[in-house]
């Protein structure tokens, strides 16, 4: 099953290619990079004629600018949570008053956002969120609460929040999705979590008081739970083939590896090559498949469990094919620097929370039990 590209999506390769390799490159910090994105038109392609501010493009289109950014070595991007999983949602679901507001410093690069929804004591499970909203006299909301694993939060401008907007509700009932600005000095700590590869990519936030305005919670009142299901069926799509690309250029360098190695000669390494060669096809084969669809419930959840499980093996790879050399780090340990990794390693550390964030593996295969499978619900414990 290969995807199909017209003589209009190759034009389209052609000027995306040309325009990244004119601004690729040069330091930019990631900020920075947004607004260039931004000004360049490449934000937002799959919104449609929206009008906010975006070029529209095709799914063809989208998958082509997806792999060409992918391929350019481009910087990772800091404004995906905006522009792919708040933007859509506040199409579907946002008021024109909403979509108004948020959608132009979207697609222009200018605001950043970041996603409140895990928690300490709720782990995966998102309907146990214990953070409240609590309605004032002007009728805006306070929020109380703790989130964490928020990625990118020390640079976020605001952050879309799941919270209990009803007092006495539980599980899924009585939710609110605000969205909150991140700029409250004393009412907001972000507070960095430094991570196996020691850099802190996720966050905690302490909401102590937080203010969110009343026309910004989205669906209203008691939706915050079907807003935030739908969130989350836009977390497949066009950028899982680009995560894909990606993925093989990573595999590309772990076959290297094992050749320089030698390690390559063990049948049992070359079986273990091969297999990741062959999952990671077939996982490119799934995301065609749905691509675009928003019939198959468990879709997300078998993409998840599919990657999720290929990266780590592959970073378990990374390091075995480097035999003992793979514990030596690329330079000398200093006291501002306790340690430094190289590519391979970067790839083993990382990969091991694949499996945990965005939904560990154990939520995963229970969506797909209940909701493709109709298996019945998985029993509650007695409190």
């Amino acid at each position: 099953m290969e995807f199909g590209f017209g003589a209009g999506d190759e034009e389209f390769r052609a000027e995306a290619r040309a325009w990244l390799g004119a601004h690729v490159g040069g330091g930019l910090d990631r900020r920075s990079w947004e607004r260039i994105l931004g000004k360049g038109g490449w934000i937002g392609l799959s919104w449609g004629e929206a009008g906010y501010g975006n070029r529209s493009a095709s799914l063809t289109q989208q998958v082509v600018w997806a792999e060409e950014y992918a391929r350019s070595g481009a910087p990772g991007r800091s404004g995906h949570i905006g522009e792919n999983l708040l933007a859509p949602t506040l199409l579907a679901h946002g008021t024109d008053e909403q979509r108004g507001r948020f959608l132009p410093p979207i697609a222009a690069g200018e605001e950043l956002w970041c996603q409140g929804y895990s928690e300490p004591g709720a782990g995966s499970d998102l309907a146990g969120v214990s953070t409240k909203a609590e309605r004032s006299a002007d009728g805006s909301y306070r929020i109380t609460g703790q989130k964490i694993w928020t990625s990118l939060a020390h640079e976020a401008d605001w952050c879309f929040v799941l919270a209990r907007t009803e007092a006495g509700s539980v599980r899924h009932h009585g939710l609110g999705f605000l969205l909150v600005p991140m700029d409250q000095p004393g009412r907001i700590e972000v507070r960095p979590i430094r991570q196996l590869t020691g850099t802190s990519e996720f966050n905690e936030v302490f909401f102590d008081g937080a203010h969110a305005r009343a026309e910004h919670l989205v669906g209203g009142e008691g939706a915050g739970w079907t807003v935030a299901m739908s969130l989350l069926g836009f977390e497949r799509g066009v950028s899982t083939l680009a995560q894909q690309i990606g993925f093989a250029r990573e595999l590309g360098r772990v076959v290297q590896a094992a050749v320089d190695s030698g390690a390559v000669a063990d049948p049992v390494v070359r079986e273990r090559l091969v297999r990741q060669w062959a999952e990671l096809r077939a996982m490119r084969w799934n995301a065609l498949r749905t691509l675009g669809s928003s019939a198959d419930a468990g879709a997300a959840s078998v993409a998840k469990l599919l990657w999720g499980g290929w990266h780590q093996r592959l970073g378990e790879l990374a390091v075995l094919v480097r035999g003992a050399g793979a514990g030596i780090g690329p330079s000398d340990w200093t006291p501002s620097a306790p340690y430094e990794l190289d590519a391979a390693q970067h790839l083993f550390m990382f990969s091991r929370a694949d499996t945990i964030y965005g939904g560990s593996d154990q939520i995963q295969r229970t969506i797909i039990a209940e909701r493709l499978l109709g298996l019945p619900r998985e029993p509650k414990g007695v409190v």
